[in-house]
């Protein structure tokens, strides 16, 4: 399982290299990446609403970047307190506040400082600053207090995770006793050898820290989550060039699951 990165890969470096790249997707995301972004992709392939999208300025639309549609199973009702942890240029941020009302509250974390600043002016140009609090952290160590959350939202993340079992408790923490995660990530059918485990590229390409599916429900139980359950799945990386970097029979693909903090 790579709920942890082997021991020889150097995490500072990964997590700069990370920085990077969605650093470079922020500065112009019509550039040459490894992954989909933008919101047609998030129609056609996710799932997301047409006119949802349209509502929102094209600065966060065009720099998502995300592998699934967490919100499609969110169940998010006006006055929730919502999580989007590395929340990126803060797509799901704005729809998610549009859903909780004026007496609701989103907060978008993300390690990367031109994606919080365009999920700022977002917010402000939508008119939602009133409901969105963008703050800058890392998803091992939310700023977020314990158990005011009532829905975490995770877009494309627990993938780049060097320690998944740190992150997945993190959000156990702010998360209400029952509150529910939403997680869309990056899955694959078969595990990868310790060498591609091993190379930061592939991390870095959102492959290389990615979960066998059929540990994930094993992993939140593990770190005290009930009722997991995969409710989606997409091909969000047909076509990319992560795809062709990677054996077919790893069948690389994206999954949302859903799940609850155990009392």
């Amino acid at each position: 399982m790579a709920a942890t990165c082997p021991a020889e890969l150097d995490v500072d470096a990964l997590r700069e290299r990370i920085r990077d790249v969605y650093t470079r997707v922020a500065e112009d995301p019509s550039g040459d990446f490894h992954f989909h972004r933008g919101a047609r992709y998030a129609i056609d392939v996710l799932g997301y609403d047409a006119a949802e999208l349209a509502a929102l300025p094209r600065r966060t639309t065009d720099r998502f970047a995300g592998v699934g549609n967490p919100l499609a199973w969110a169940a998010l009702e006006p006055g929730m307190t919502v999580l989007d942890h590395a929340c990126g240029a803060g797509m799901d941020v704005l729809i998610a506040a549009r859903r909780v009302g004026p007496e609701g509250r989103v907060i978008g974390v993300d390690m990367t400082p031109l994606m919080r600043q365009a999920a700022l002016l977002s917010a402000r140009e939508a008119g939602l600053a009133d409901r969105v609090d963008i703050r800058a952290g890392m998803f091992e160590d939310l700023p977020i207090e314990s158990a005011s959350v009532d829905v975490v939202l995770s877009n494309g993340v627990l993938n780049l995770a060097p320690d998944k079992r740190r992150v997945l408790s993190e959000v156990r923490r702010v998360l209400r006793p029952g509150g529910m995660l939403c997680l869309s990530d990056v899955v694959v059918q078969r595990e990868l050898s310790l060498r591609a485990r091993s190379e930061a590229e592939l991390w870095a390409a959102c492959v290389g820290g990615a979960l066998v599916e059929s540990e994930l429900a094993s992993l939140a139980a593990e770190m005290g989550f009930a009722g997991g359950e995969v409710r989606a799945r997409f091909a969000s990386f047909a076509g990319s060039s992560a795809e062709s970097r990677v054996s077919g029979d790893l069948e690389l693909g994206a999954v949302t699951f859903t799940a609850r903090r155990a009392p």
